[in-house]
């Protein structure tokens, strides 16, 4: 397992525009759908990497805690899936389904999503305020799939719940780690390079 760091792009950074197709409904979901939210949690996640697998059960978790709150939620794939077919749409599909997600889960099939975003791995979060402004990019928490240590949740919802109770946001903010996002051949974002 190869790990990579998050590029943590800049707070502050407006939110990418996408207009892309969930899993499992088909349906065409976009940045505008989530206006009438007071926050916005993007995150960039894969059916096949460890680090994502490890963290699953809390990310699944955290779209039940906030499912009736004030907090937009959506899962975004964007693996080159030539490469990796078990992180296909049909396969994300299941994926989504048999965990019950209850936020979309979209596929980034040309990969621009991804670089918007400057996402580097799997798992990645991005969490924008209403005027969707970044205010938080980095690790869900501390525990890795061989460091022992449990999965909380704990730096990104400590993130969410000042925000929603007007609270600064601790400003020490840890990178998220995991798989590189699989690219295209030839398509690695320049900001790699």
């Amino acid at each position: 397992m190869a790990l990579t760091q998050s590029t943590m792009l800049p707070l502050g950074s407006k939110a990418p525009d996408f207009d892309l197709s969930d899993v499992t409904t088909g349906r065409r979901v976009r940045l505008s759908n989530f206006s009438n939210k007071k926050l916005l949690l993007v995150m960039f996640i894969c059916r096949h990497c460890p680090y994502v697998q490890h963290v699953i059960e809390e990310i699944v978790k955290l779209g039940k805690d906030y499912e009736n709150s004030d907090v937009g939620i959506v899962a975004i794939s964007s693996n080159d899936t030539k490469s990796y077919p078990e992180d296909s749409q049909q396969n994300l599909k299941v994926m989504a389904l048999e965990l019950r997600f209850n936020f979309p889960f979209l596929f980034d099939e040309t990969q621009n999503v991804a670089k918007a975003f400057t996402a580097a791995c799997t798992p990645d979060f991005f969490l924008f305020d209403e005027n969707r402004d970044l205010i938080y990019r980095g690790q869900l928490d501390d525990s890795r799939p061989s460091n022992g240590k449990p999965v909380t949740g704990q730096d990104l919802r400590s993130a969410i719940d000042a925000t929603l109770s007007g609270l600064p946001i601790f400003p020490h903010q840890k990178p998220s780690a995991g798989c590189n996002i699989k690219w295209r051949p030839g398509k690695e974002p320049n900001y790699f390079k």
